[in-house]
């Protein structure tokens, strides 16, 4: 007698895979049969972790400091973070505010949990990061993708929220600097959608793990500096360069402190305790230097590479202000993006990510290249690519 079993979790059904991880695996077969592909697909900087940390995470080990930290974290790395607030944004954030967790992944998963019951909508800009509507739908939530496009810098606004609010909304997720755009919320319009969300009895959880990483002046606030009642997510991976020792930080408002700490208990017992003894070589003065070289790297990065795509015939509207992405329309040579870019990687070895992976609003039209290579390596993907389109 043939045995049958449960059927698995509904939820999974709306969990989408990232298709970018099957161009990936292709590349590496592709790399594994002796071609060079150029890689502007995942937003993995290629440089490695800075020295000093990396030293610190050595030393944590050798005198075998590697046993569990508090569920919020190693005290002196949440004054450290509270410290980096007060210098750099001039803000005051205690640390009692602060949870240390695995990536900024941990710190979004305890937000969501602790903002939304079932049934809950919570509004996001559509294109945006795709993992951020698959936390909502893990606690039973539903994520509403708001279309956005060039005219507001592919961000949601006040005037958005307000048009789509209704009873059943919980929150607003936000990400400034954006993935897949780059774009930046203005202080201003970042101000008025704090006003309108929390007018309406709702929270703003916003996505800064892209901090530190803006050209050209453009002015960037924390949401920290315009509410006490806001959840902001922030990570080592990007600016500091940690992405594989997965470590990033919540700051949770007075009232959620405690049941975001309850949760952390439950889920992770804690983040690694050698990435956070390793964390506190980041806010050193000779650290932070190896990140501002860093940051000029990637914009010369998007200096170069914006103008070469639109010189192929890419349509990139809007400039990014920050991360290290560009979010093309690609609809001049195709009406199917997943279906470019398993071309190209076929044709011409260079890998990019589909619109796919980032929401519903025209996914077809449109592609995500990421600057994460040194100028050299861009160039010979835009020549590649060059003589591919020309044919």
């Amino acid at each position: 007698m043939t045995r049958r079993f449960r059927a698995l979790a509904r939820r999974m059904a709306d969990i989408a895979p990232f298709h970018v991880m099957a161009l990936l695996a292709r590349a590496k077969e592709l790399e594994a049969a002796g071609h060079t592909i150029v890689h502007m697909e995942i937003g993995e900087p290629d440089f490695p972790t800075a020295a000093p940390i990396v030293a610190a995470g050595q030393q944590t080990l050798a005198e075998g400091r590697t046993r569990y930290t508090p569920a919020a974290g190693l005290p002196e790395l949440r004054q450290a973070i509270s410290a980096h607030y007060r210098e750099s944004q001039g803000v005051e954030i205690p640390a009692s505010r602060i949870l240390v967790t695995p990536g900024a992944s941990g710190a979004l998963q305890l937000a969501t949990a602790i903002l939304v019951n079932p049934g809950d909508r919570v509004l996001l800009a559509d294109p945006g990061y795709p993992c951020n509507r698959h936390f909502v739908r893990l606690v039973d939530g539903r994520a509403v993708g708001i279309p956005v496009g060039p005219e507001t810098g592919y961000q949601l606004t006040a005037e958005l929220i307000a048009q789509y609010w209704d009873e059943r909304t919980a929150a607003v997720l936000l990400a400034s600097p954006a993935n897949p755009t780059g774009t930046v919320i203005a202080p201003d319009v970042l101000a008025a959608i704090i006003s309108t969300v929390e007018g309406y009895g709702g929270r703003v959880i916003m996505d800064e793990i892209y901090h530190g990483l803006v050209y050209g002046g453009v002015p960037l606030r924390t949401a920290l500096a315009y509410s006490n009642r806001v959840l902001v997510v922030n990570s080592f991976s990007k600016y500091y360069g940690m992405t594989g020792w997965r470590l990033g930080w919540l700051v949770a408002p007075d009232d959620c402190v405690g049941d975001a700490e309850k949760l952390a208990q439950n889920l992770f017992l804690a983040a690694s305790t050698p990435a956070q003894y390793a964390a506190l070589a980041a806010f050193t003065p000779e650290t932070r230097a190896i990140f501002e070289e860093r940051r000029r790297e990637f914009q010369a990065r998007r200096d170069f590479l914006l103008p070469a795509l639109r010189e192929l015939g890419f349509d990139i509207p809007v400039a990014p202000d920050g991360a290290f992405y560009l979010y093309a329309d690609c609809s001049r040579f195709t009406d199917d993006s997943y279906d470019f870019t398993l071309r190209l990687l076929e044709q011409t070895g260079v890998a990019i990510t589909p619109g796919i992976d980032f929401g519903n609003h025209l996914p077809q039209r449109h592609v995500r290249f990421a600057y994460t290579n040194a100028i050299p390596v861009l160039a010979e993907g835009v020549e590649r690519l060059r003589r591919a389109l020309s044919r």
